[in-house]
């Protein structure tokens, strides 16, 4: 995964070393290899005639720092050629709703993946619907199947590649052609794969959008949000971020660009670990199945491996028919899996979840409970022994 050659390098650079070293100006860092956290709001003019004239590299804190231009810096080089900016969100959920209000308005149709993250579903059936919004959810699997719902005012298509619970697996490429054949525009929330196992810019996508909280991070410690655009698309986001005010605090900026630094192996090492993890709960008597896209055995497998590059830590399993009792007790025997809403830190976590009581355009019967892993950076013998322990009592119980 290579990107265009750039003032700092007489070749191409491989996405590993973009992430490394875009972003570094160890001149403007007074030798520093990291850039400095930047608190600051109020930046002076040293004339009249610069202030009239807005003139110079910074103007306002919310609009950005030394900090700031060195994330987002980093961001689009591994976003790649196609991105032609990068905003900034408190949190995953503010760079979607940013997104979404920078490229809606009343009266207009929203199409939405039905397996969408549920807070963006919140967002849609809440505030946009009081707006006067219209949002339709689609089947996953409909890829170029959507034109049939495309109308006339369809501003926008949201899709999520994996659905972050169900896990099931988009055509994006065919769901983008159908789109801009119609006139909308395609936003993609690229959480679990992040840009560097999957450009969606490259296939389409005019907005991709990360919980920034969840990899880029890294460590469980930030709050953050990402919205990347292509130069269709970014004149909007960058005056919706503008005009809502929309910033993030340094200290995040800064934990978010020391993240990105280690992206690359620890992404290696969450794609091992969970693959391994996966087809070690294939082979488990309790479990029915798994839902990860990097299994051959997976639905969305071939366009796993047509679009993406990689895979990441998070996936689901389906238990046999089991009692509540025996799924909570099985979860309460773990000790090296925590129980938390979130993902993408070093540390193996594990929710039930159940989402048939909000998906609408499609029915969500997998068949016996479920539930949602993240593979941390633990020993994997480890791991598989607290999981042994937590199956005994499952069956125990059941």
């Amino acid at each position: 995964m290579t990107r265009p050659t750039d003032d700092r390098s007489p070749t191409p650079l491989d996405a590993h070393t973009e992430l490394v070293t875009a972003g570094r100006d160890t001149q403007a860092q007074k030798g520093f290899v990291n850039p400095p956290v930047v608190r600051g709001s109020t930046v002076l003019y040293p004339t009249a005639d610069d202030l009239h004239a807005h003139r110079g590299e910074f103007q306002y804190g919310r609009h950005g720092t030394p900090t700031t231009r060195a994330l987002q810096q980093a961001l689009m080089a591994l976003e790649g050629p196609l991105c032609a900016g990068v905003g900034l969100a408190p949190s995953g959920l503010g760079a979607i709703s940013t997104a979404l209000l920078a490229v809606l308005k009343a009266g207009d149709h929203l199409l939405v993946i039905d397996s969408v993250y549920r807070p963006t579903r919140n967002f849609c059936d809440g505030m946009l619907k009081r707006y006067g919004v219209e949002t339709t959810y689609f089947d996953p699997l409909a890829g170029a199947g959507i034109d049939r719902l495309l109308r006339p005012d369809t501003r926008a298509v949201l899709v999520e590649a994996p659905g972050s619970q169900s896990f099931e697996m988009p055509d994006i490429p065919a769901i983008a052609a159908v789109a801009h054949a119609r006139g909308a525009l395609v936003i993609d929330d690229n959480t679990w794969a992040t840009p560097l196992y999957h450009r969606s810019l490259d296939q389409g996508v005019d907005i991709s959008i990360q919980a920034a909280t969840k990899y880029l991070g890294g460590h469980s410690d930030i709050m953050f949000g990402t919205i990347s655009a292509n130069a269709r698309a970014w004149p909007q986001v960058s005056e919706a971020i503008r005009l809502l005010g929309i910033c993030t605090g340094p200290d995040d900026v800064f934990l978010a660009l020391r993240g990105i630094r280690t992206l690359a192996v620890r992404l290696a090492h969450h794609q091992r670990a969970a693959l391994d993890m996966a087809n070690w709960f294939a082979t488990r008597p309790e479990v029915q199945r798994v839902l990860y896209p990097a299994l051959a055995s997976d639905p969305g497998h071939a366009i796993w491996k047509r679009d993406f590059t990689g895979a990441t830590g998070l996936f689901s399993i389906v238990l046999k028919p089991a009692p509540q009792s025996a799924v909570d007790k099985f979860l309460d025997t773990l000790t090296l899996f925590g129980m938390g809403y979130s993902w993408g830190g070093f540390e193996s976590l594990v929710i039930p979840f159940d989402c048939s009581s909000y998906r609408t355009a499609t029915t969500w019967n997998p068949g016996g409970p479920t539930l949602r892993f993240h593979i941390g950076l633990e020993n994997l013998d480890d791991l598989k022994a607290d999981l042994e322990r937590g199956f005994d009592a499952f069956n125990a119980a059941g």
